[in-house]
């Protein structure tokens, strides 16, 4: 006989309440599902039917680029995009043939840039940028019987000053395939630094995009916007450029092709930077046509090349300073010691010859610097040999990049024995030695590094990494990064030595027969040295004035110089086929430290 069991009390009320649960759930469940289905059916079918939800990218501001004094010299500016979105073009033909009548642009191009696409369908592509208010208005107005068709307002760089600092600054462009391989983060269209600082600090001026989330219709306009997120500004550059010194080295080299840098030997801070001929970064940043593209990359001049970093140039007497320290410093010479300058130097059976025709006749070291006689480091340069040559050299900072912060430094070139029978040129010759002694031979140099050896004399011995920026802020002003004096070398001279050095370089200009005499500024003292570069080696010796020679054939013209006041300045002048430094180079240095002297004066 079996046993009937009873359910406790509780567990059947408990029973009950999870049906009625279950109940209720369902209940809720099935009004939803009739309310999706029957009152909001039109609704959601024209949803589905008409609407989508699209990414739209807001590009960041780019960060200001600022001179020393907070200046501006590259910013932002709104241009007006007219963007096509090919996911919503229903009559391709139509559409090219209404936006080539209003944009005044050729259709089948309209068509390969909608069709030829690098991005997804869904993503816009531009068909005309930074239109004109006409062309935005024209199309604002037709704006119906354009479907996938919108405005889109993006930040495009500006440089104020236009030219002025081109080499520095660099320009930017639209990323292309070969750079979004090896950059991570970027997306096709994204605007990227290509050149100059634009380029170099990229990371901190970029910013972050951002984006809204929004509800578009069938022909792709906008219905609402979902979700924002607002875009990040990059962040702010101050340069160590001076914009006053910079615009005057500029107005100074003129139409001449060639370098004129300004640094403060004690910090290594470039105070102006200025290659000529230059170029506008704007045209980069609005979109560069092909026929200016052409223009650039085909004048004769190379407008878009750095000279004080990439041009390589023989140092001509410049390199008479490293002559001489390598002299004194192996004992090889004294201040006091006499060479006989009769106009001409022989090795074996080949004469090299001395600027002046008829020789300084017996010459010492001071007056041998001061007048920058050839047959006396002839004599030096023999008694060296190139080994120390070299060495010395190197040690100037030659032949290695300055590490400047700007992109493509060349490294120059230092000759060796070695270096020139791997080349393939044969035994390396006394001839080869003496020619280097005077800065001529197989050596070659760019600006940028001269400099740094002329500041290493000003400021007792140190090489300097040549600073071109001094901090990063960001929109609070709060200081992200900060860029101190870097030294990278000492140049192999002692105290001693230097002090003869010093005293040498400065009667080159105080001094009746020196060759930098037209340098002088009443009431400062001026310290360098000139330089003429030959180009081409004459045969026979022969002498021909630079007017009579075809340009591509003159002689480059050189001067380094320095202010060692408390006030103390650097600089560097280059004149592409000049001719004689003392003529050419020596007047522009001369009226750039006077500008530099008058604008410290203005703000004490």
């Amino acid at each position: 006989m079996g046993i009937k069991r009873r359910e406790p009390e509780e567990f059947r009320s408990r029973h009950r309440y999870f049906v009625l649960a279950v109940m209720v759930f369902f209940l809720i469940f099935f009004v939803r599902l009739w309310y999706l289905q029957i009152v909001k059916e039109q609704e959601l079918r024209f949803l589905s039917e008409n609407n989508r939800i699209r990414l739209i990218k807001i590009p960041a501001v780019r960060g200001m680029i600022m001179d020393r004094k907070g200046r501006v010299l590259a910013e932002n500016r709104p241009a007006f995009d007219v963007m096509v979105t090919p996911e919503d073009v229903d009559d391709l033909k139509g559409l090219t043939q209404t936006l080539s009548l209003l944009l005044n642009l050729p259709p089948d191009d309209i068509e390969n840039t909608i069709k030829h696409r690098d991005s997804p369908p869904f993503q816009p592509v531009a068909i005309k940028k930074d239109v004109s208010w006409d062309e935005m208005s024209l199309i604002k107005t037709h704006q119906f019987d354009l479907p996938a068709v919108e405005i889109q307002v993006n930040p495009v760089r500006t440089y104020p000053y236009g030219k002025v600092a081109a080499h520095v600054l660099g320009y930017g462009g639209e990323i292309n395939k070969e750079e979004l391989k090896r950059t991570k983060g970027y997306e096709m269209g994204d605007w990227v630094g290509k050149y100059g600082v634009e380029l170099m600090w990229e990371r901190h001026l970029r910013g972050i995009d951002g984006g809204r989330q929004v509800e578009v219709d069938a022909v792709g306009k906008e219905f609402r916007v979902l979700k924002e997120v607002p875009p990040v500004a990059g962040h702010n550059l101050y340069l160590t450029i001076d914009l006053d010194l910079q615009r005057y080295g500029e107005e100074l080299l003129g139409k001449r092709a060639g370098v004129i840098i300004a640094m403060e030997p004690l910090t290594g801070e470039i105070l102006a930077f200025c290659s000529s001929p230059s170029f506008h970064p704007a045209s980069f940043a609005e979109g560069i046509s092909v026929q200016e593209w052409e223009e650039l990359i085909s004048n004769p001049l190379h407008p878009l090349q750095n000279r004080g970093i990439q041009g390589l140039y023989p140092p001509g007497s410049v390199f008479k300073i490293v002559t001489a320290t390598a002299g004194l410093e192996e004992g090889v010479i004294k201040p006091g010691t006499r060479f006989n300058c009769t106009g001409i130097y022989y090795v074996g059976r080949r004469g090299f010859q001395c600027w002046r025709s008829g020789g300084h006749g017996a010459i010492q070291f001071y007056r041998a610097v001061v007048e920058s006689c050839d047959v006396y480091f002839y004599n030096v340069g023999e008694r060296l040999g190139v080994k120390r040559l070299s060495d010395y050299a190197k040690g100037f900072g030659m032949g290695r990049p300055t590490g400047v912060d700007l992109p493509g430094e060349k490294e120059g070139l230092v000759p060796t024995e070695a270096w020139k029978q791997k080349r393939g040129s044969g035994p390396w010759y006394a001839g080869d030695t003496v020619s280097m002694a005077i800065g001529q031979s197989y050596l070659l140099v760019t600006p940028l590094q001269l400099l740094n050896l002329i500041s290493a004399i000003a400021n007792g011995g140190f090489l300097l990494k040549p600073q071109i920026a001094t901090r990063v802020e960001d929109l609070e002003k709060k200081v992200l990064e900060e860029y101190p004096t870097q030294e990278i070398g000492k140049i192999p001279i002692s105290p001693q030595n230097l002090g003869e050095l010093r005293e040498a370089l400065a009667g080159v200009i105080k001094e009746d027969s020196g060759t930098g005499r037209a340098a002088r500024i009443d009431g400062m003292e001026v310290a360098g040295k000139t330089g003429t570069a030959q180009v081409v080696r004459l045969k026979g010796g022969e002498r021909t004035r630079a007017e009579d020679m075809p340009y591509a054939l003159r002689d480059h013209a050189w001067f380094v110089a320095y202010v060692p006041a408390h006030t103390p300045i650097a600089v560097v002048v280059l004149v592409e086929h000049g001719g004689h430094g003392g003529a050419a180079a020596v007047p522009l240095a001369r009226e750039m430290i006077k500008k530099y002297l008058s604008l410290r004066q203005g703000e004490e």
